[in-house]
Parts: C-alpha cells; sequence; structure tokens
C-alpha cells in the first residue's frame, strides 16, 4: 500500500510517502491510521487526533470506515480552507 502525507501531516511523520504493509486486520482507513500511529513517534504526532485529518483513498476523498486494501494509494492531509 502506497501512502501519501501532505503538508504538517508529513513534516510530523518525517516522510512524503512510503510503502506499507499492514496487518490483515487493518480494513479501513481509521483502521490504518490507528495503525500508522505505532509506526514512530512522527507517525503518532500526526495521527494523534484522527478528526484532524483527511484521507484519500486512490485520489477519492475517504470518510473513516472506507475500505482499504493492499494495492490502494492512500493520502493523508489536513482539512482543506478556502479564502
Amino acid at each position: 500500500m502506497k501512502i501519501l502525507y501532505f503538508a504538517w501531516v508529513r513534516q510530523r511523520v518525517g516522510l512524503a510517502e512510503e510503502e506499507v504493509a499492514p496487518p490483515a486486520d487493518v480494513r479501513d482507513v481509521a483502521g490504518l491510521v490507528a495503525w500508522l500511529a505505532t509506526r514512530s513517534p512522527g507517525h503518532a504526532s500526526a495521527f494523534a487526533d484522527p478528526r484532524q485529518i483527511r484521507a484519500a483513498v486512490n485520489q477519492d476523498f475517504a470518510s473513516p470506515d472506507q475500505a482499504v486494501a493492499a494495492s490502494d494509494e492512500v493520502a493523508f492531509f489536513p482539512p482543506v480552507t478556502g479564502g
């Protein structure tokens, strides 16, 4: 699974992207966030409050209950505001 990080999420994780192989019990975005938070102190900081993170699965906005698969590209970013 390819994971992309943007804005302050990227700064906290310390990576722009990474390839991961989550355990089989990670089935949705919420589970992926919880698992990623265990990978390093930077990941833990980035995912400390999942309500402040938005996700896209294969370039489509995704809710926490959106299913994820090993072949997916998942992007994480802060909420976007307009002006």
